[in-house]
């Protein structure tokens, strides 16, 4: 199948060319023809399938179809998206494919100076590639009205939800057109039940289109776990990274400290190496990313939300310093390589106190991780005593915690001049 049999424009088209892509991802040839029938579509898609371009390629004909009634210019198209980098890869693939049309988009996130997006707003767009937080901002600053929206897509929707958006998702969703009054685009790598609610009070009836199996890994990835005492982690890293000369490597931790920490140690190695995560700023974050992409830093180390929306050709290479705690974010990790019909390799470094969490992650993606003992780094008996402690230590504070807010609220009541505790979007869009 070609991209001309899926209906799409000239203008289209010939972008698609200009980018060298001849045969559509099987989810572009599932999702393109019923998002321009224009019917409301969930989509099952891992980072890596071509999602992006799924739903631009056909949101930009769909706008091309229609014109404003009044001659203006108002928002056509939303698109939510959970982190920063995520919504600047949309907004460069809108850019890209809609380079011949004769549409305007901005693309907002937080981090940055707002003036220069409502300066762009004022003009006049089409298209809002937004994440949730810096785009209520704008609402409620009056420099952006939603009230003509004709298509919504919501992007890796699934993340949003993890990273604890849905509040502001449902505040953004009542400010559009009902839901028969839009198109509504529903993309996710995996589908909870809090999705499928999501999907049955916003979405109108939508067409259920799957690139693959839900929690499945892209099988062009090859997955291997190196089992290794936690102190020695570190040390297994540059010895990998070295003997194999592995020149483009993005390894993920939990933490954003971390990711700071592992990178000092990584630089002491001798190995340039730089770290993204919640506490840099955007300009940090685009320069490290920018430096990792043109071969300047060997390691990007990540934590996970800050590696949402990475967009990296042909990475040859993902470590699992840590096994995430949360099994699907392993499924989102590891997407990060075997992207677009390349191979890749995803390497986990387990610890013994990480035993359980590699069994969860066995269990959603459906299938058994290699284990590889690489000579000189077998697991000691010291090893698992230092977990086994690690894991006693880390049994007992979770308690105390848990009985701590408990005192601190019978105070807080006793004093009238408390100050009562808050959570801003900011904190939420920024945190790890």
């Amino acid at each position: 199948m070609s991209f001309e049999s899926l209906g799409l424009e000239a203008e289209l088209l010939r972008a698609v060319r200009e980018q060298g892509y001849t045969e559509p991802t099987s989810i572009q040839k599932q999702a393109i023809p019923v998002i321009l029938e224009g019917r409301d579509i969930m989509a099952g898609a891992q980072t890596g399938t071509g999602k992006t371009a799924g739903f631009t390629l056909p949101l930009l004909q769909r706008l091309g179809e229609t014109r404003p009634a009044d001659g203006g210019r108002p928002v056509r198209a939303l698109v939510l998206a959970p982190t920063r980098e995520l919504a600047a890869q949309v907004g460069e693939s809108v850019e890209t494919y809609g380079r011949h049309l004769p549409f305007r988009a901005a693309v907002i996130f937080g981090g940055v100076n707002i003036n220069p997006q409502i300066n762009k707003l004022r003009r006049g767009v089409d298209v809002v590639i937004a994440t949730p937080g810096r785009l209520l901002d704008h609402v409620q600053r009056g420099t952006l009205d939603l009230s003509q929206v004709e298509i919504l897509v919501l992007d890796e929707a699934d993340r949003m939800l993890d990273m604890g958006f849905i509040h502001d998702i449902r505040r953004i969703l009542k400010l559009l057109p009902g839901r028969e009054d839009r198109q509504s685009l529903l993309f996710s790598a995996t589908f909870s039940k809090e999705i499928r609610q999501l999907a049955k009070q916003y979405l109108d009836r939508p067409e259920h289109v799957e690139a693959a199996p839900r929690n499945s890994t892209v099988d062009l990835i090859d997955q291997l776990a190196y089992p290794v005492d936690k102190h020695r982690k570190r040390e297994m890293l540059s010895h990998l990274i070295g003997s194999g000369y592995w020149q483009q490597v993005l390894v993920f931790t939990r933490t954003k400290h971390g990711a700071n920490r592992l990178t000092r140690q990584l630089a002491a190695d001798g190995l340039s190496a730089a770290a993204i995560h919640g506490n840099k700023s955007q300009a940090a974050r685009t320069r490290a990313l920018s430096e990792f992409k043109k071969g300047d830093i060997r390691v990007l180390v990540a934590t996970d939300i800050a590696a949402r929306g990475l967009d990296i050709d042909q990475l040859p290479h993902v470590v699992n310093f840590e096994l995430p705690n949360v099994p699907e974010d392993y499924v989102h990790r590891i997407g990060r390589t075997g992207r677009a019909g390349k191979e890749g390799t995803a390497i986990s470094l387990v610890s013994p106190d990480e035993s359980k969490l590699l069994k969860d992650i066995e269990r959603v993606i459906r299938r058994e991780i290699p284990q590889q003992v690489l000579e000189g780094y077998a697991v000691t008996t010291r090893g698992q005593q230092e977990s086994a402690r690690n894991n006693s230590r880390h049994a007992r504070p979770r308690k105390q915690q848990a009985e701590r807010p408990r005192r601190r609220s019978r105070n807080a009541a006793r004093k009238p001049n408390a100050k009562p505790g808050f959570s801003s979007l900011a904190d939420r869009m920024f945190s790890d």
